[in-house]
């Protein structure tokens, strides 16, 4: 690659193109209005409000987060309203802030057993308002999430009589090709709730993998994708984008070339993360397919290759990492590109935000 591009940027670092990134959100929220289902993107991607604001502005009608702290950050002075946050809120450390945010913002969560409902229930004492709650549904990931559209549908009744909590509708994060067992599982649940009498107006499902296939389970009236926004060689493994699609890459410098067929950059597994996600090696080298990124430590990655890897110390490259999700969370900040021209750097906001 051509080192002058970059020269500005001390590595490792990690590139965004903004260019690349908001051509992948304008495409998907096209697929989402042309299939009339409504765009809720994840935000653990990029955790940017920029970007979310920027998804908002082309249809999206709300962002998803996993913690309270990731959603402070995106709706803190942000302009953004209107958050789901897909994961169980347990605890008397998360009343407060709970209650807080429900305050500011048009807040839903998820449950998938009667103790959360309790304690979603518990945090809402007093507050004056009505949390949205929804149930959250296995539909074969085997993560959270209730076994059965009868235990949905229980769960469901346990939320709409409670005086805190409001019944805001069914929750998913299926496995990749679970696309026809969500339409199923769905289709099941939603009549046996509506059989007693009470409306499902959401029925929310996610995951990049599978995005092009969300109009095969007409069920779900909104969709929660987060790797799309970037991509990353996962996806492109898929078949799901190509390189080209890729927003975020890792730059890095060679700093060893102990032999004529290795090279050693200093972006290791604090970087480029140790994720696999079922393939061989550590990213794609951009321009070099030959070469593979086959080891990490902290800080060092190997890069190998049967051919003369012809590389010399002081050479940069980008590598397309395996999951863009995690390499987005390693640094305090990534540096925003449009192409070659570097705009600077962009402070990553929701970052290490776990509570």
């Amino acid at each position: 690659m051509d080192n002058a591009v970059y020269s500005s940027v001390e590595t490792p670092a990690v590139l965004v193109d903004l260019d690349i990134a908001e051509r992948n959100i304008s495409r998907f929220q096209a697929y989402c209005d042309e299939h009339g289902l409504k765009l809720r993107p994840h935000i653990k991607t990029h955790k940017l409000p920029r970007l979310a604001r920027f998804q908002i502005g082309k249809g999206a009608v709300g962002i998803t987060c996993q913690k309270l702290s990731e959603a402070d950050a995106m709706t803190e002075g942000a302009g953004i309203d209107d958050v789901l946050i897909t994961y169980n809120l347990i605890g008397e450390a998360k009343r407060e802030r709970l209650r807080a945010l429900a305050g500011r913002v048009r807040l839903s969560v998820v449950a998938d057993s009667a103790a959360v409902v309790d304690d979603l229930s518990a945090a809402m004492d007093g507050s004056g308002h009505q949390l949205t709650v929804l149930v959250e549904c296995d539909t074969g990931a085997r993560r959270c999430g209730v076994p059965t559209p009868e235990a949905a549908a229980e769960l469901s009744g346990r939320i709409a009589s409670s005086p805190n909590l409001r019944f805001g509708g069914l929750m998913t994060y299926p496995p990749v090709g679970g696309t026809s067992a969500v339409q199923d599982f769905m289709t099941r649940a939603k009549t046996l709730i509506e059989t007693f009498g009470t409306p499902v107006e959401t029925i929310t499902s996610g995951g990049s993998p599978d995005m092009w296939r969300a109009h095969e389970a007409p069920v779900v009236t909104e969709y929660r994708p987060g790797t799309y926004v970037y991509n990353d060689r996962s996806l492109v493994e898929r078949g799901i984008c190509g390189f080209d699609d890729c927003a975020l890459n890792v730059l890095a410098t060679v700093v060893s070339v102990p032999d004529p067929h290795r090279a050693v950059i200093d972006a290791g597994s604090k970087v480029l993360t140790s994720d696999l996600l079922g393939l061989t090696g550590h990213g794609y080298v951009v321009g070099r397919p030959d070469i593979a990124v086959d080891s990490l430590s902290e800080e060092h990655g190997r890069l190998v290759s049967q051919e003369p890897i012809g590389l010399k110390v002081g050479d940069r490259v980008r590598i397309v990492p395996n999951h863009a999700c995690v390499v987005a969370n390693m640094l305090d900040a990534v540096v925003l590109t449009r192409g070659a021209e570097v705009l600077g750097y962009e402070p990553v906001a929701a970052r290490g935000k776990v509570w």
